[in-house]
């Protein structure tokens, strides 16, 4: 694994835990949320350039929002 890889994968973890403690719920059960919608990956990947800047309760708050925002779309198609 390279540098970069290495910084993205740690910056996931330290991104998915503060956000489910934040939120009182698994590491576990906010990455497969996460994972549901493509998040991960469109969300704290793709745009790492710019959330890693952030402070922890900027990237909390951006992932808190992302998720809310695709959990409604998916609630408002059924």
């Amino acid at each position: 694994m390279n540098a970069t890889n290495n910084r993205q994968t740690q910056f996931v973890t330290l991104a998915i835990g503060a956000t489910a403690q934040r939120m009182g719920i698994t590491a576990t059960e906010l990455h497969n949320r996460l994972k549901r919608h493509g998040l991960v990956r469109r969300l704290l990947l793709d745009c790492y350039d710019t959330l890693h800047t952030e402070s922890i309760d900027g990237v909390v708050w951006n992932v808190q929002e992302a998720l809310r925002n695709w959990d409604e779309k998916e609630g408002g198609q059924r």
